[in-house]
């Protein structure tokens, strides 16, 4: 077997686990083809983007567990885990990667609720009576 490279990507509740090796471009996803699990041509689209601007769509096999959250914060968790796979991979592909904003983790997380608030920042409606 071919040397493996890892990386991990993380959104809001979501973490994708993500392990390259040199291969003939198949991408799983728990277990399942990346169009079947995704189901769509705008995920499959996100996800191949930092593959197209390192020229290794092709070359690379693509096994990925990701769990949490829901599917658009699993998809960018799962771009964000390939991306610094391929940084293991080839340091070369970093500055191109940081260019096009694929390095940095998006740190945004769901504010937590407040007591006496209905939501994080929600107050009770006011009565006078």
């Amino acid at each position: 077997m071919s040397q493996q490279y890892y990386g991990t990507g993380r959104r809001k509740t979501s973490s994708a686990r993500v392990f390259i090796s040199l291969g003939t471009g198949k991408i799983t996803v728990n277990k399942y083809d990346l169009n079947k699990y995704f189901n769509g041509l705008w995920a499959t689209k996100y996800i191949l983007q930092p593959l197209k601007i390192t020229n290794t769509i092709n070359l690379l096999d693509i096994y990925v567990t990701v769990n949490g959250g829901g599917i658009n914060s699993q998809v960018i968790a799962l771009r964000h885990g390939l991306t610094r796979a391929l940084i293991v991979y080839n340091k070369k592909f970093r500055n191109a990667l940081r260019s096009a904003g694929f390095v940095e983790r998006d740190s945004r997380k769901v504010e937590r609720k407040k007591v006496g608030c209905k939501k994080a920042r929600r107050s009770p409606q006011f009565s006078k009576r």
